[in-house]
């Protein structure tokens, strides 16, 4: 089977690229921009295996996301390129607006002409797997409350509201074109090579440097945190035995406020790495409050039951043994996010040196 991934440069994509390549006989197309936070070293391990190939390109060119559909010939599409970061969506929603919305617009449209061009036993396996977030639904402000495939959405921040949008239509071209689509909306994922700017690598670098670790607000904001390799095992399953037009939460059943796992990764750091920066006698002495992000969600939590019975997934990592794995990973492979901080990363692979 060819399955075309579009961001699989990114975070969450080369997680499941590499799950792919390493325990299945599937092909791979990657679609990727690169933009600041795609980075083909991340797909190191499995770029020369001839089942992969990667074409840089910017999902809202329609001639070129024809091009690649025309040429390759996917038996499934996993759509996971988006900007991802609220603050960068606060900060500037342009983009936002143009990946997630303009972009899976184009990759639809493209879709639905190449869909109507396969013959009819093609048709019949061919699906579009569109990767969401939880953050479309909102706020959960009852403890006792989850996010459910049928949760109404409120998105808070340009982002969310971003890939609400794109959701909506996923949704309307499968039911308006008839297009085999779906939908799977994920809780907060971390792991290895995740890009320095979201919390969890954040800590650990900071305090592996003896800077501040910024928390927003009173740090009780509580997320259900997913590790990125139990996520990538939920996607290939949606993509392949899904039923279509249906929609899945994953989650990782592990609710934790923020300042739960900022103190979490100080003291597995107290551990691994004893011999602190200068003039750090604690790592937790480095926790710094900063002003609460504006439209901050307090909390979110995923009811995972309907993959779980349905598919038969569940999550292998527990926040304790996904966090431990996590800093080991980034105190192993440091000259990886040293070069995603000089900025050094990927420029060879696409010619810029």
């Amino acid at each position: 089977m060819k399955i075309l991934i579009t961001g699989g440069a990114g975070f969450i994509g080369s997680a499941l690229i590499r799950h792919i390549i390493k325990n299945t006989n599937d092909s791979i197309i990657n679609v990727d921009k690169l933009t600041y936070a795609g980075n083909l070293e991340s797909l190191s391990e499995i770029e020369t295996d001839p089942r992969y190939h990667f074409e840089q390109v910017d999902i809202c060119n329609k001639s070129d996301v024809e091009r690649i559909l025309t040429e390759h010939q996917p038996n499934v599409i996993m759509h996971l390129a988006a900007e991802s970061h609220v603050d960068r969506s606060i900060d500037g929603p342009g983009e936002f607006i143009q990946t997630n919305i303009v972009g899976t617009y184009t990759l639809l449209d493209n879709a639905k002409a190449y869909y109507l061009s396969l013959t009819e036993d093609k048709k019949e396996t061919f699906r579009f797997h569109h990767i969401s977030t939880d953050e479309v639904y909102g706020d959960l402000h009852n403890s006792n409350d989850f996010f459910t495939e049928t949760t109404p959405y409120d998105p808070s921040s340009p982002y969310s509201a971003s890939k609400a949008a794109s959701d909506h239509l996923v949704r309307a071209w499968a039911r308006t074109y008839k297009l085999p689509t779906v939908v799977t909306n994920c809780s907060n994922n971390y792991g290895p090579y995740h890009f320095p700017e979201k919390l969890i690598p954040l800590v650990i670098l900071n305090a592996l440097e003896g800077k501040p670790l910024p928390v927003y607000g009173d740090g009780q904001q509580i997320r259900d945190w997913l590790y990125v390799e139990d996520h990538a095992r939920a996607l290939y399953l949606v993509a392949t035995s899904g039923k279509t037009n249906e929609t899945y939460n994953i989650g990782g059943h592990n609710e934790k406020t923020n300042l739960d796992v900022v103190t979490t990764i100080c003291e597995i750091l107290e551990k691994l790495v004893p011999n602190k920066p200068k003039n750090v006698k604690c790592y937790k002495d480095l926790i710094t409050f900063v002003s609460d992000r504006p439209g901050h969600d307090v909390r979110y939590a995923i009811d995972a039951t309907k993959i779980a019975r349905e598919l038969d997934w569940k999550p292998k990592e527990s926040f304790d043994t996904g966090i431990e794995k996590t800093v080991q990973w980034y105190l192993a492979n440091q000259d990886w996010w040293k070069r995603v901080l000089d900025g050094s990363y990927s420029r060879e692979r696409i010619g810029l040196n």
